[in-house]
């Protein structure tokens, strides 16, 4: 079982033909390094499609998924180029479900 203590999400798509050496180049452009025992996520432009990249303190896993229908739930850069997910917010982004309102941080506001 590979453990991740830390969950960051990459707002910029990512191309998805990159490979491990491209998507941890990314990784250390955005988030400054890779750190052990973090995964980190990429979409491409569409959203349909999504790579993870987890150090697992001894090297790198990468990781892809794709949705036949739909697109993920990701965010603009416009909310800064990196944001950090919890596990359940992980579980809905996976299933293609709003991440966003799941976990503590779904607050309901009126505006």
């Amino acid at each position: 079982m590979i453990r991740i203590d830390r969950i960051w999400l990459a707002t910029e798509p990512l191309d998805m033909r990159a490979g491990t050496e491209t998507a941890l180049a990314r990784v250390v452009a955005v988030f400054g390094a890779a750190q052990p025992h973090c995964a980190y996520l990429f979409a491409n432009k569409r959203a349909n499609r999504m790579k993870v990249l987890v150090h697992d303190g001894f090297g790198v896993w990468l990781a892809s998924r794709r949705l036949n229908q739909g697109r993920f739930v990701w965010p603009g850069n416009w909310q800064g180029s990196q944001m950090e997910l919890n596990p359940e917010q992980l579980q809905a982004l996976v299933v293609g479900l709003p991440w966003h309102r799941v976990g503590a941080g779904a607050e309901i506001r009126l505006l």
